[in-house]
């Protein structure tokens, strides 16, 4: 098929808690992504999520505004302990929500076959960056739309959409992750749990900060991850932004703290054929939700109407103080 250029872009949006979602919900978003309290959804930590009752609550709070609720599913089952993440399928339609985000292709394959009517997504945690990919999720499992890795060029992402009957939805905001979505291991060396099974990257109750000799020192686990100077901007101490002693040289061996922003493209991704772009950010706070929400629907509504995208700047709410846009147009490390 070829891609057209969507009317509109469709702009998803994070919500980690209930007070989030009612934030994100205000600010404009057109759908928004939640995940339930437990290791179905790949954003578990302590105090974010949400309950069965939340979830119904939500569902009826975003309808009434006119807004579309996703419920992430997105972890992978672990072998014979399958029934929690049946259930997280089940429950979530059941309450109303209007898309699942699944990455299993058993469990995918499961939910076409218990909901056939449901509206199905894949998750950028499938890690699918190629027709054949996509093509065997969209026949075995009905997916009718796919979040693409956060690897390829805006001109692959042409050529992908051009080449499959499958709606495309695109970062463009928030945290960025160097491997490939859905096959990185380095948390499970040192804690025992991964985004992948459990839901959780660098646990919080693993990570530890200190003052040692002036510096502050990041820990997760027994693994030094980080030493920040004074006034130097410290990340979340995850493994693949560590700073570490190679060669004798102290570097980021994996990659740089630096956040996706990738407003600037947003007219080329719409010539791209991507249907929906989206804001990573579950485990941000209200404040944060609003203003991005606001700045990126500020931008998708000018790239609707041909006007150029609104210089912004969203420095002060970036990881390390810093931006990117990312493989988008290959300037990213």
């Amino acid at each position: 098929m070829s891609a057209r250029m969507p009317e509109r872009l469709e702009l998803v949006c994070p919500a980690g808690t209930p007070a989030a979602l009612r934030v994100a919900v205000r600010a404009g978003a057109d759908s928004v992504y939640v995940g339930f309290r437990d290791e179905t959804n790949a954003r578990n930590f302590p105090g974010l999520n949400f309950s069965r009752e939340e979830l119904a609550e939500a569902v009826a709070f975003a309808h009434r505004h006119g807004v579309r609720v996703f419920v992430a599913v997105n972890t992978f089952p672990r072998a014979g302990e399958q029934e929690l993440w049946h259930r997280a399928v089940d429950d979530a339609l059941a309450l109303g929500a209007d898309a699942l985000i699944l990455a299993d292709l058993g469990l995918a394959c499961y939910a076409r076959r218990r909901h056939p009517e449901a509206r199905l997504h894949l998750s950028v945690q499938a890690s699918a960056a190629n027709p054949e990919a996509i093509a065997l999720f969209r026949e075995l499992a009905g997916i009718r739309r796919v979040v693409l890795p956060r690897v390829l060029t805006v001109g692959e992402i042409r050529a992908l959409t051009e080449a499959i009957d499958v709606e495309t939805e695109v970062f463009v905001l928030g945290g960025l992750c160097v491997m490939a979505e859905g096959r990185c291991l380095l948390s499970s060396y040192v804690t025992g749990r991964s985004p992948n099974m459990n839901g959780v990257c660098s646990p919080a109750e693993d990570v530890r900060y200190a003052e040692e000799e002036g510096m502050l020192v990041t820990r997760l686990g027994p693994v030094t991850v980080n030493r920040f100077g004074p006034g130097e901007p410290a990340g979340y101490p995850t493994l693949c932004k560590g700073r570490f002693l190679a060669c004798g040289r102290a570097s980021y061996l994996f990659e740089e703290p630096v956040s996706l922003s990738a407003l600037e493209v947003l007219p080329a991704l719409a010539r791209a054929g991507v249907r929906a772009v989206k804001i990573e950010g579950r485990q941000r706070g209200r404040a944060y939700i609003e203003k991005v929400i606001r700045t990126v629907r500020a931008a998708a509504e000018a790239v609707a109407a041909g006007r150029p995208v609104p210089a912004v700047d969203l420095h002060e709410l970036t990881e390390g103080g810093r931006e990117t846009v990312g493989a988008y147009d290959k300037r990213w490390r």
